[in-house]
């Protein structure tokens, strides 16, 4: 076949008149496409050019070779050349030799356009005739061989990571920045271009447009421009819409994070180009950096943690593409020692052990196997998980050598539990695989996963603290013993643990508090008497409590979680169980809590407090006893059997116990003001209640004359409403919480009451005052006269201040 071709030059005066133009041109050129053609294939020498250079002058003035992608999706590989003055004397004078590819065509034997530079094919002169001459194919110089190219790769290395990172986001996006080589010779530029098309892949190499030469790169088209160091004014946008690489400056510019990058950099620099055709071969797609790690490394080549990462990782995901022979070069390559390392490659090696196991023969995957376990160990943190390591993935030879040189290191992780307590099982389970013994590790280890188990359940049990639990039989043990240690102190907390994680101790008739832990969600569930619950609750942690008194306080603190027990409760778990048990348990305070705690209308209260009393007398604090007896005095008053001086009592007790519970001076100061107005109170009780000047114990019993036993006597019984009148006008010089409650019970209980009382029952109260004295008969009838309250309230103040002068 004829390659389709153009000629441009400074043509002599002749019939198409003077100047640049085409002097000749392929029928088969579009001749809309020659405008656009002429804009790519013209020629500026540079500014030193001299007007009638030599041979060796043109030699060496600089080349335009570009390879450039015209309008309508076909191609241009153009060469232009400086060739001195033209006709005129101008010392512009060039020619331009060009091929045109039709879309989708390429050169014969789909050489790649670059391959071009230097092409003895390539014309200096236009034909004579004004036809181009037949042109079969562009054979390659030899300009652009391998050696030369490793060579010039080596000269260039500290821009070549950044160079291929620039060229793929090329490749694989229109509007990428596109790239400026600075060179002093445009064969250099040629020399990075070959570079590049060697590396992309193939039918990327043959789609990258470029030019070897262009004074102004500002207004080229191509992908990749050349400029001479003269020439290499910086754009105004420099990194939006160009990459400037100045060789010429020495200028490197910063460092990559693209793996395939560093990687290409790295097989050219190690000599073996070859390498980037093998990788096309290859799965993974353009530009996979694994591919091209794996052929580097079984060449040979050290790529550093990157190229290991990327070829281990590659691997992993497409072990079928891997022959034996290929894969035990890659492993050697692999286990090389390095201290360097990454994360990143650990994990990567790891999940190419896993992929590997039990898949090939353990000669083959055990040198792998120990680099992991090595770098598992000497990790300082929590590495990636070896879950699926088999004992019979080592050879006994190398399990003990690593045995050996591991056991300190293992042994040191194992019991360090400050940073969690992932790496200590890791290790554990390591440390079991080589057969390093750690048993007397396993108690501290314990503790550090009972701890944070029930700290945070979920978050803890990973698959990690499962598999170490499933395979260690001894640390599970020491584990459930540990966990039924700390339910005794906390059983919520467990209870919520053996909730979330199902922690197996069914085989043993031991841990109590674990399995009451277990149980008591489903005993408490369907409500009920609790009291029964607690024994069932009890009864499934198959131990007495007198045998471990603490499974009782378990058991307590289970079924009422953070409540009290009433005081109901309280004395059912007293009278069934006993003093004994409660105080070896260290439960006889949530039993003081229920007596001290209970509400003012629990009428077990003060029985509870007797009951306490009684049992625990010598372990009673002071403050505590005096607010147990406040209450069993309440107890008396209601059973009639306090002896006389109730309020000298009451404020004693109080005193002892302070700081009192309100609840507590509920039930005694309550119950002393029921009993002073019963009908068989003691004379004198009252009185000393009104003198002790008590706020707390007036006002109870303030709130004692509003209730509606104390106003069903009033309305039926004549007499006490004369005992109540004359008890509520008495004692004006008694205090003014005493002044302001008698006031409020004569006018807001007393008054109407008597309001709805018949004639008949009026003159009872009056008899009944007229037999203690007339006074008091004269004062009610001033009192119930309508209208009098006020007077009355008149007289009994002034009453009250005289008698306050008077006590002066």
């Amino acid at each position: 076949m004829n390659l389709v071709q153009l000629h441009y030059t400074s043509a002599p005066l002749g019939p198409d008149g003077s100047g640049v133009r085409f002097t000749a041109v392929s029928p088969a050129v579009p001749a809309s496409l020659l405008g656009e053609v002429e804009q790519l294939i013209g020629y500026e020498p540079p500014d030193d050019a001299p007007p009638r250079p030599s041979g060796s002058e043109r030699a060496s003035s600089p080349e335009t070779f570009s390879y450039s992608r015209l309008s309508d999706g076909s191609g241009l590989l153009a060469r232009t050349v400086h060739t001195g003055a033209d006709h005129s004397g101008r010392r512009g004078a060039f020619h331009g030799h060009a091929v045109y590819l039709p879309t989708g065509a390429s050169l014969p034997g789909g050489a790649l356009p670059i391959t071009a530079w230097g092409s003895p094919q390539w014309a200096a002169r236009a034909p004579e005739g004004g036809a181009p001459e037949p042109l079969e194919a562009l054979t390659a110089s030899g300009r652009l061989n391998r050696d030369g190219l490793v060579a010039f790769a080596g000269s260039r290395a500290p821009w070549l990571p950044r160079f291929f990172a620039d060229l793929r986001r090329l490749s694989e996006d229109e509007s990428a920045p596109r790239i400026i080589l600075v060179e002093r010779d445009s064969a250099d530029v040629a020399r990075w271009i070959a570079l590049a098309c060697a590396a992309l892949p193939r039918d990327l190499g043959h789609r990258l447009t470029f030019t070897t030469y262009a004074p102004r790169a500002e207004l080229s088209r191509q992908q990749i421009v050349g400029v001479r160091p003269e020439d290499g004014r910086e754009p105004a946008d420099r990194g939006h819409r160009y990459r400037v690489y100045d060789v010429a400056g020495r200028k490197t510019g910063e460092p990559v994070s693209d793996a395939w990058a560093e990687v290409a950099a790295g097989i050219w620099l190690g000599g073996a180009p070859e390498l980037f055709k093998e990788a096309d071969a290859l799965p993974g797609g353009p530009f996979a950096p694994g591919a091209l790690a794996v052929g580097a490394l079984c060449a040979g080549l050290d790529l550093g943690t990157t190229g290991r990462t990327e070829a281990a990782d590659w691997a992993r995901h497409h072990p079928e593409a891997l022959g034996d022979e290929r894969l035990h070069r890659l492993l050697a390559a692999l286990c090389v020692p390095d201290g360097g390392r990454s994360d990143a490659e650990k994990t990567a090696l790891t999940g190419l052990f896993t992929c590997l196991d039990g898949r090939v023969p353990t000669a083959v995957s055990t040198p792998l196997a120990a680099l992991v376990l090595t770098e598992a160990v000497r990790a300082p943190v929590a590495g990636p998980g070896l879950e699926a390591l088999r004992p019979e993935a080592l050879t006994e030879e190398v399990r003990l050598r690593l045995a050996g040189e591991l056991a300190a290191d293992l042994r040191v992780g194992v019991s360090d539990t400050e940073l969690g307590i992932t790496r200590p099982l890791e290790l554990l389970r390591i440390a079991d695989l080589l057969g390093v013994d750690c048993s007397d590790l396993l108690p501290k280890v314990a503790h550090g996963l009972a701890h944070a188990l029930l700290a945070d359940p979920e978050a803890t049990h990973t698959p990690a603290v499962r598999l170490a639990l499933e395979e260690h039989f001894a640390l599970r043990t020491a584990l459930l013993g540990r966990l039924d240690t700390l339910a005794a102190g906390d059983p919520l907390a467990a209870a919520r643990l053996l909730a979330l994680v199902p922690l197996r101790f069914a085989e043993s008739k031991a841990f109590p508090h674990l399995r009451m832990c277990a149980e008591a969600p489903r005993l408490t569930a369907g409500g009920g008497d609790r009291a029964t619950v607690l024994n069932a609750v009890l009864r499934s942690g198959g131990v007495s409590v007198f045998a471990d008194p603490l499974v009782l306080r378990t058991a307590v603190r289970l079924v009422w979680e953070d409540g009290t027990p009433t005081a109901y409760e309280a004395r059912l778990l007293l009278g069934e169980i006993g003093s004994d048990a409660h105080r070896a348990a260290g439960t006889s305070s949530t039993l003081l809590k229920a007596a001290l705690e209970g509400p003012a209308d629990d009428a077990d209260v003060p029985d509870l407090a007797h009951d306490l009393l009684r049992c625990f007398a010598e372990v009673l604090t002071p403050r505590d006893r005096a607010s147990l007896l406040l209450l069993e005095f309440a107890r008396d008053l209601r059973s009639r059997h306090a002896e006389p001086g109730w309020a000298e009592r009451a404020l004693s007790l109080r005193a002892t116990a302070e700081p009192v519970e309100p609840t507590v001076l509920e039930h005694a100061f309550g119950a002393l003001a029921d009993r002073v107005l019963s009908e068989d109170a003691p004379d004198g009780e009252l009185y000393a209640l009104i003198h002790s000047e008590d706020l707390a114990l007036v006002a109870a019993y303030g709130r004692a004359a509003r209730s509606e036993r104390v106003q069903d006597r009033l309305r039926t019984e004549p007499s006490y409403v004369a005992e109540c009148f004359t008890a509520w006008s008495s004692h004006p010089q008694a205090g003014g919480a005493w002044q302001e409650t008698r006031t409020a019970l004569l006018d807001s209980v007393l008054r109407p009451v008597v309001r709805t009382l018949p004639a008949a029952d009026i003159a009872s109260v009056e008899r009944c005052l007229e037999r203690t004295s007339v006074r008091w008969a004269d004062e009610f009838r001033a009192w119930n006269r309508p209208g009098a309250f006020g007077r009355i309230g008149r007289r009994l103040a002034g009453r009250r201040r005289k008698g306050a002068s008077e006590g002066q």
